[in-house]
């Protein structure tokens, strides 16, 4: 038997790391683009970043630059960016990861999962044949393929050719 460690995840488990107080959303309106923080891309609407801990290689998060908790208080203009992103979003991860697939949600509320419930945001997934084995099954271990740096220097250009 093999064994696939992946210390760095102990330190976020444990919540000591990744857990930053405050708002990542609300931040990332005032942080320059740079592996580092994960923002492929603001503007005065809207935010995308990618997920520090990912459920699969491109996972990322879209939200409204504005701090709100329900869809109803988005206005039409936030919306409409929103789904406009989202969509550019799945045409920048298609051309630069090609994968089979996307799940694409929002988790509106704590009790629907949201890990910031204080502010909307999406979760784009990529998807691959077989991408989550036993390995999610039988042991709750992810497996990604590739480092998030290496997807974010993929990711950022399109997301900067406006």
């Amino acid at each position: 038997m093999k064994t696939l460690w992946t210390p760095w995840r102990m330190e976020y488990i444990e919540g000591k790391t990744g857990r930053e107080s405050g708002c990542i959303f609300c931040a990332a309106k005032n942080l320059p683009h740079s592996a580092k923080d994960l923002i492929l891309y603001r503007d005065t609407t809207l935010a995308v970043l990618m997920n520090r801990f990912p459920y699969a290689n491109g996972h990322l998060l879209v939200a409204p630059t504005r701090h709100v908790a329900d869809l109803r208080e988005l206005s039409g203009e936030e919306n409409a960016a929103l789904s406009t992103m989202l969509t550019r979003c799945t045409v920048i991860l298609d051309k630069m990861l090609k994968p089979d697939g996307f799940n694409i949600g929002l988790n509106l509320g704590e009790v629907a999962g949201a890990g910031l419930a204080s502010h909307l945001h999406w979760h784009i997934v990529p998807r691959w044949h077989g991408d989550h084995n036993y390995m999610t099954i039988l042991a709750e271990v992810r497996t990604i393929p590739e480092h998030i740096e290496q997807t974010f220097s993929k990711l950022l250009p399109d997301f900067q050719n406006r």
